[in-house]
């Protein structure tokens, strides 16, 4: 009864409310959004889940003040799943010999301030993002990517992967910001081969959680994981927002090994404003839902932990 109330004085006449209560329901807002966004982490707890938290929390916000509109919202994001029918794409021979020699130059020509170094720990790697040379390179391949998804797509975003031998990548399912990923194995030291699910659908899968979630995840008969290898200048195109991925510890020794992948990801055309939950309030005219992905809700959500 208490939000169904605040949500009719969401919806009074801004002559109607003082400051002081503009103020109150605003940081109420911010405050119910923190703590459901605290439950969709505990619940889904893996690397890149940020955007799935965002839905979750943004379905219940809905379902309380806005019911009417949650059918229209849930499938307008129709485009961003991908047909169950899907299979990775295994590519050979993917760059020309002299752009391969090219994309090692640039590599090798980075200055370390370029390197950012947020996923040391987590992943055993440095990353670039956007680099200019691999962003126009990556625009070039929308038509040959677009054949492979079977859908016309546009260039999201990219980063370069310089896996050390620490390297490791834990079980999880992207953003739709990265719907379909052209995975470029650059140079390495050995095989590392990276593991795929079935597709499977979104948000309404099962979720992990627990201690073991990432064993679970790995041991689920019914997600039928499959197993590929990349040798250099090889690819795989696959559909990383609805497909688990993961590589175990990379078996070279830490001192020798090292994997360099170029991550080119692509959406389906004209997808980019609703793939980002910071428009959905504008997008579906629903207010309830400004200030997702707001860095002050994000830091409310965590103090709910």
């Amino acid at each position: 009864m208490i939000c169904n109330g605040l949500s009719q004085i969401r919806g009074m006449d801004a002559i109607h409310m003082s400051s002081l209560q503009e103020q109150q329901l605003d940081a109420f807002y911010k405050g119910l959004k923190g703590v459901m966004l605290n439950k969709a982490q505990k619940a889904m707890p893996w690397y890149d889940a940020a955007w799935l938290h965002q839905f979750i929390v943004a379905q219940k916000l809905i379902k309380q003040f806005q019911p009417s509109k949650l059918n229209d919202f849930i499938h307008a994001f129709d485009r961003l799943r991908t047909d169950p029918n899907f299979e990775v794409k295994h590519v050979k021979d993917t760059l020309k010999l002299d752009v391969l020699n090219k994309v090692k130059e640039i590599i090798s020509l980075i200055p370390r301030e370029d390197h950012k170094s947020h996923e040391v720990e987590s992943f055993g790697r440095l990353i670039v993002h956007d680099q200019p040379y691999f962003t126009e390179l990556q625009r070039a391949m929308v038509p040959f990517v677009s054949e492979l998804a079977g859908e016309e797509v546009e260039a999201s975003y990219n980063f370069l992967s310089l896996y050390s031998g620490f390297g490791v990548c834990e079980p999880h399912i992207d953003a739709p910001s990265a719907k379909w990923t052209l995975d470029i194995c650059v140079d390495q030291s050995d095989e590392w081969p990276i593991s795929f699910s079935q597709i499977i659908p979104w948000p309404d899968g099962p979720t992990y959680s627990g201690d073991d979630w990432q064993r679970q995840i790995k041991t689920s008969e019914e997600l039928k994981f499959k197993s590929h290898t990349l040798k250099p200048n090889e690819a795989i195109l696959f559909s990383g927002s609805s497909q688990w991925h993961y590589r175990d510890a990379m078996p070279t020794a830490l001192e020798q090994g090292f994997c360099h992948l170029l991550f080119f990801h692509f959406i389906p055309v004209g997808t980019s404003e609703i793939s980002n939950p910071a428009n959905w309030a504008e997008i579906f005219d629903i207010p309830e839902l400004s200030g997702l992905g707001d860095s002050e809700i994000n830091v409310i959500a965590k103090h709910e932990s």
